[in-house]
């Protein structure tokens, strides 16, 4: 955005919440009634594969949820038991700066799980045959509101836009610099603890909703795409190049909000998407979109570029609903399957999770049950 205030305009639409250290919770019923009970109604093909996925290939049944403090531990224990129970294979856990890291311990917010509790939930995960990626807010996100991330608290010289006041009315959140010379060694040790504690085969980087870039003197006068693209390209020579794990990461910046048809949100109007043809085809783009459409053509978009795509979304049936639909018409092998994201503590995701599983027929449970309903039809269909 070109103003120093970013500007929350269009948040109403078609768009994903701040995402805050501790997201903004709405409405718990509301947001884990589609999110979370088409996540569960995908079990009905537990066992099977699906022919737009390849030969061998299972279907990715995912949930991503925000770690919290080292007390919220045990809750995910439980989410990875009941996810289990309802067909899902994927978790993607959004660690951030919620570990005692010890290569760089000025990085990690106080009281935060550490090594041994990841290895903990990997091992879990592992028996209950779920896949538990980690995950880690790059770029972008690295403040809420007037609270500054850990990250940048510790090291403001890596701060991209530091003359911004996070404070000021309408701002969205801080991004560190891609071009600072000391950024990536910090960032890489995170990295690498983190697929070491979670003994991980997949890394999801986040990259999201990344509106400041090019403010500082390092980046100044380059192209937005060419430094998200050197973001992206960096990361991924050491998580692919160096690590051997599969890099994941949310595709909004690679989409072009006029030509989609999105919002500035689940879209990019900064020019970052220009940065689609500068990256490596193997990084598994989550594609999220919350909003009901007709269509969601990024979907299409994705896989036509070479990418394999993971649709996510969140808390409105009708968007489930249609981009499922959309999801699977035309899905070619590089489609995935569904992300459903939560966007709310762990541990309110984790108990209402455990409690629709037990009253899945709950008739009280509505508005569950038609997702359930609604998602198994449409995962059926040819």
């Amino acid at each position: 955005m070109g103003s120093s205030v970013l500007s929350m305009q269009g948040r109403g639409r078609n768009t994903r919440p701040g995402l805050a250290p501790a997201r903004r919770a709405t409405s718990l019923t509301s947001l884990l009634v589609c999110a979370l009970a088409l996540s569960a109604s995908v079990a009905v093909r537990a066992a099977e594969t699906d022919d737009s996925l390849g030969a061998g290939v299972e279907e990715r049944r995912g949930i991503h949820v925000m770690m919290g403090a080292k007390s919220a531990v045990p809750e995910v224990e439980r989410l990875i038991e009941t996810a289990a129970a309802l067909g899902l294979n994927w978790i993607i856990l959004e660690v951030n700066t919620r570990f005692a890291y010890q290569s760089h311990p000025e990085v990690a917010e106080p009281d935060s799980m550490d090594a041994a509790d990841a290895r903990r939930l990997a091992k879990l995960a592992r028996e209950n045959d779920i896949r538990l990626v980690p995950q880690y807010q790059c770029l972008g996100h690295q403040s809420w509101r007037e609270h500054i991330g850990a990250l940048l608290r510790a090291h403001p010289e890596f701060n991209e836009a530091p003359g911004l006041d996070p404070a000021s009315e309408g701002f969205y959140c801080m991004s560190w610099c891609p071009n600072h010379p000391d950024i990536n060694a910090l960032v890489f040790d995170l990295f690498d603890e983190l697929i070491d504690a979670f003994e991980a085969d997949a890394f999801h980087v986040g990259m999201d909703e990344v509106f400041v870039l090019g403010r500082c003197e390092r980046c100044k006068g380059t192209p937005n795409a060419e430094l998200f693209a050197k973001a992206v390209n960096d990361y991924h020579a050491h998580l692919v190049g160096r690590r051997g794990v599969e890099m994941q990461m949310w595709g909004d910046r690679f989409l072009n909000a006029e030509t989609m048809g999105y919002s500035d949100y689940d879209a990019s109007e900064n020019d970052t998407w220009q940065a689609i043809d500068m990256i490596p085809k193997d990084i598994v783009m989550c594609d999220w979109h919350y909003g009901p459409r007709d269509d969601y053509p990024s979907v299409r978009y994705f896989q036509q570029k070479g990418f394999r795509v993971w649709p996510a979304g969140w808390n409105n049936e009708e968007a489930v609903r249609q981009l499922i639909e959309v999801s699977r018409k035309d899905a070619t092998e590089k489609m995935l399957g569904y992300l459903a994201t939560t966007w709310t503590s762990l541990e309110d995701v984790a108990t209402v999770l455990a409690a629709e599983q037990a009253k899945k027929n709950n008739r009280h449970l509505g508005r569950v049950a038609a997702c359930v309903s609604l998602a198994a039809e449409l995962l059926q269909q040819e």
